[in-house]
């Protein structure tokens, strides 16, 4: 009763006519630049930063987490439309782009929004409740234990891959030594840098994710010599009732895994993304068409992404720990109008608090009431002839990618990944295994190295923490029912061929 006598004190200042002005603007504005290839929430908010000084503190704040959350649902539909995704919308290209080959573009749209608003649901009910204790959740995980994190997620790839897992892992290991490529942040040393200036902050994930997914895919398709539209035949919008109860189901998984994921710092939307995705092809009734334009692809990783945004609030605004850098900035924005984010936030200035978290349950209306209807508009967007939109769509990546730092260097390396990606095509290699060991190689040598300070290089550490030493058993177990589920593939596939042959005619004889 406590928490719906809170929610009801913050529905009183997030209804007012100035906050729900603020929060639509923050939707709209995060729509449109989750839209724009490269452009993303991080370096949006860190442009209107300055502008907050003159809005009142709620306002503002309300304001900026509606651009944060309202870029994950814009982000869908260039990554399920053109296949250029944001690093929060990289599943979504799989089964995504693969519904809009099939003609279901629509469908695809409509199931990432209705998807996105069941997850940012059922994470604000989280917020609401569970904000408090979920808090200290994150104080309990040590570098051993985010380290065992990270591991288990590589182990996702075999999920992710919808091919060979040994060309899975390979591309995820192509992606952790491209996160490689840089300064070491310990010792200042440059690694695979060949000398060159552009490489000695690194890659860009934004260029990694533009040039193996976006231009990959245009070089794939102008190769092809093939005129296509990004969708085809008549535009279906709403589900059928056994499509829509396709949808429920993943939708909720997805929203629990990023809720989880969304408190953990270091988690966030892209991890979660995958792991809701490892999820559904592994509880999914229709599991065996995922990767093949399912509906439970695009729902699940969906429903992750939102849910994950909200949750990442909670850290922040708890125990006053940014979990990346877009709730750094956020934490920027408190600290700005006099407000340490912490312990003491809820106690201290519940009108915020509670006024944010009703504002992202309003926002959340909002964004399905804009994006859903708008899903007609949108498409008729993308009926140019692909020999116009074409150079638009090179043009939009080179701008994100030159707006991320302000630095030509970033348009040659996006370029070049564009032709790798384009050579990973060609051989049947995917490109979403890259990006998965991309982002979780630098996090699980940053964990890794200071785990090993901190236990004076004993690896004891990982399997006296009780966090770890159970994120390893899971660790285990998997490989084992990999191990177990190939071998029981193959000896299946042995007594087919000799059942086969057994049964098959003798062969006529020559005369």
């Amino acid at each position: 009763m406590e928490t719906l006598h809170n929610l009801a004190f913050g529905f009183e200042h997030a209804l007012t006519i100035h906050n729900l002005m603020y929060c639509a603007i923050g939707c709209v504005v995060g729509t449109i630049v989750g839209l724009l290839p490269g452009l993303g929430p991080l370096a949006t908010i860190s442009l209107l930063l300055p502008l907050t000084y003159s809005i009142d503190t709620t306002s503002a704040l309300i304001m900026l987490a509606g651009i944060y959350y309202g870029a994950q649902y814009g982000d869908s539909v260039s990554a399920i439309t053109m296949k250029i995704p944001h690093a929060a919308s990289i599943v979504a290209c799989i089964d995504g782009y693969a519904m809009t080959l099939k003609g279901k573009t629509g469908l695809a749209l409509f199931t990432a929004g209705i998807s996105s608003f069941i997850g940012g649901t059922v994470a604000i009910v989280v917020l609401a409740w569970l904000a408090p204790v979920l808090g200290e959740v994150a104080l309990m995980f040590g570098p051993s234990d985010y380290c065992a994190l990270m591991l288990f997620g590589f182990f996702c790839v075999s999920f992710v891959t919808t091919g060979s897992l040994l060309n899975g892992l390979a591309m995820c290991m192509i992606g952790v030594l491209l996160g490689q490529i840089g300064t070491d942040v310990n010792s200042g040393v440059q690694r695979y840098t060949m000398d060159l200036p552009s490489l000695a902050d690194g890659i860009s994930l934004v260029s990694v994710a533009l040039g193996a997914f976006g231009i990959a895919e245009i070089i794939k398709n102008l190769d092809a010599k093939s005129q296509h539209s990004p969708f085809n035949g008549k535009i279906k919008l709403i589900p059928t009732w056994p499509e829509f109860k396709r949808i429920i189901p993943s939708a909720l998984r997805g929203s629990i895994v990023g809720s989880f994921l969304g408190i953990l710092p270091g988690g966030g939307p892209t991890i979660a993304q995958f792991a809701a995705y490892a999820v559904d092809k592994k509880m999914s009734k229709y599991k065996d068409e995922i990767g093949q334009g399912a509906i439970e692809g695009v729902a699940g990783q969906a429903a992750a992404d939102e849910a994950a945004a909200r949750t990442s609030f909670i850290p922040l605004m708890s125990i006053g720990i940014p979990e990346n850098a877009v709730m750094a900035l956020m934490m920027g924005a408190f600290i700005i109008k006099g407000i340490q984010p912490g312990p003491n936030m809820i106690a201290g200035h519940p009108e915020l608090f509670w006024g944010l978290v009703a504002s992202m349950w309003i926002g959340n209306v909002f964004l399905v009431t804009l994006n859903v209807p708008l899903v007609r508009y949108w498409l008729s967007l993308f009926k140019i002839p692909y020999g116009v939109l074409y150079p638009a769509i090179l043009f939009f990546c080179c701008v994100g990618t030159y707006s991320v730092n302000n630095n030509v260097d970033d348009v040659y390396i996006t370029a070049a990944c564009g032709i790798g990606g384009y050579l990973f095509l060609r051989f049947g290699l995917e490109p979403a295994p890259l990006l998965l060991g991309f982002i979780l190689g630098p996090m699980l040598e940053e964990n890794f190295r200071r785990t090993m300070l901190l236990s004076r290089g004993s690896f004891a550490v990982f399997f006296t923490h009780p966090i770890s030493a159970t994120l390893l058993s899971l660790i285990g177990i998997l490989v084992a029912w990999q191990v177990i589920a190939f071998w029981r593939k193959s000896a299946k596939a042995k007594k087919e061929a000799a059942q086969s042959s057994a049964t098959a005619p003798p062969a006529a004889s020559a005369v």
